[in-house]
């Protein structure tokens, strides 16, 4: 499972850590968050995010 890190404000998505404030437990890979899923920090849409290097 790879990181996603937001095009807009740059929080990184790891599917090791989950995000815990959103109720979302380790070992979701990003591929499978909800499809209305948004960045716990800036509110940007799942779209927005790339790949991270």
């Amino acid at each position: 499972m790879e990181k996603f890190k937001c095009m807009i404000c740059g929080h990184v998505y790891d599917p090791a850590k989950g995000e815990p404030k959103q109720g979302l437990k380790a070992g979701i890979d990003f591929a499978d968050l909800p499809g209305d899923w948004i960045c716990p920090i800036c509110g940007a849409a799942k779209d927005r995010f790339k790949a991270a290097v």
